[in-house]
């Protein structure tokens, strides 16, 4: 058989290819994830949200917002696979190639498994897909982020990359994985046999409320310092949304319940306060004096358009001047006068004194 007539070796090339591939497996596998989550929530039976009911434990969260939590997902991974096909910013294809690359459609392909591993009541199994997925994800989050960071100017990066990815994540970070733990019969089983027809345990220690306390006050600290620190808005929203879906699921025991909520406040707080201290705090933001004199480093500094304007056509008539003085008395005369005049001349506009300059601008 005869080679290819291309040079499947050069970068370029094998970019390209790479770029080919993801265009085909990425779509195909959110498809395969939506048509087995789907299949898995309303058609066979049991369902995901009947064997959480016929398995609860305390922090067993409400089916229909997680339920719109993972239709945002899809909806985020739509407008992922459109940019794989309209990407032309060589930063974008890099990033989607190097930064994602076949994370995401492992991960589309191990959450479909889960679906069914969960239906099945195959708990240690859903365990085990859960942790790889959480893996995929957490490891191309940090890709991203170091290799790839979202940039102010490549807003849909952010938007239809970034958001997506980290969105996903917070799924099995901060519910599906601990859930699964929790239902695993080897090593936990931690579920309670509720009251009919879905009432609280008949004894409180059948909660296991200190392992669901640990749980939730783990994962939303963890999740706080990245709201914190990185001012995160989407960390921020599905941490919020995944606190609404605990304290929104009836009954759950006083741990879980109150610390749900307080962090459910807590979140968009942590944002804001975080947005104003950079905005107003930061030493990124701090204004300097300069002196007068001091603008031999910064030429321009004191003038504004109209003052330059006006120096400009001031240096002009004393070259004229300058020239005319050479010609009839000698290089020296005129030529000191005018020197003299621009000195003792000051621009009109030109205004003395400190004044604040930005250190982001003048260093």
């Amino acid at each position: 058989m005869d080679e290819l007539p291309i040079d499947t070796s050069h970068p370029a090339v094998r970019n390209y290819l790479a770029l080919v591939r993801l265009q085909v497996l990425t779509p195909l596998s959110l498809l395969i994830n939506i048509a087995s989550v789907l299949t898995c929530a309303f058609v066979v039976s049991p369902s995901i949200s009947q064997v959480s009911r016929l398995y609860p434990t305390a922090i067993t969260p409400n089916s229909p917002a997680i339920g719109a939590y993972v239709a945002v997902i899809y909806a985020g991974q739509i407008g992922y696979c459109m940019l794989l096909v309209m990407a032309g910013k060589p930063e974008t294809k890099k990033a989607l190639i190097k930064g994602v690359g076949l994370f995401l459609p492992g991960a589309n392909v191990l959450m479909a498994l889960w679906a069914i591993a969960w239906v099945m009541q195959w708990f240690l199994l859903s365990t085990i897909l859960q942790g790889l997925l959480l893996l995929l994800l957490l490891f191309s989050n940090i890709a991203l982020l170091i290799y790839h960071p979202p940039d102010s100017s490549r807003p849909l990066d952010t938007a239809l990359i970034h958001a997506p990815l980290r969105f996903f994540l917070i799924l099995p970070f901060g519910i599906l994985f601990a859930l699964s733990l929790l239902c695993v019969s080897i090593t936990l089983n931690l579920t309670y046999e509720p009251t009919p027809p879905r009432g609280p345990p008949q004894h409180y220690s059948s909660w296991h409320a200190l392992p669901a306390f640990g749980v939730v006050l783990g994962t939303n600290l963890a999740g706080l310092i990245v709201v914190i620190v990185r001012r995160d808005i989407v960390w921020c929203v599905a941490a919020t949304w995944i606190a609404v879906s605990l304290w929104t699921a009836a009954p759950k025991p006083a741990p879980v319940y109150i610390t749900s909520i307080v962090f459910t406040a807590i979140h968009p707080l942590a944002l804001l306060s975080s947005l104003i201290y950079a905005r107003f705090y930061s030493g990124s933001r701090t204004r300097r004096i300069v002196l007068p004199g001091d603008e031999s480093g910064h030429p321009g500094l004191y003038r504004s358009a109209s003052a330059m304007g006006a120096g400009a056509s001031e240096e002009g008539g004393r070259s004229n001047n300058l020239n005319q003085g050479r010609g009839a008395n000698g290089p020296g005369v005129n030529g000191a006068a005018s020197g003299n005049s621009a000195q003792g001349a000051q621009p009109e506009g030109e205004v003395e004194g400190p004044r604040e300059v930005d250190a982001e601008t003048w260093g």
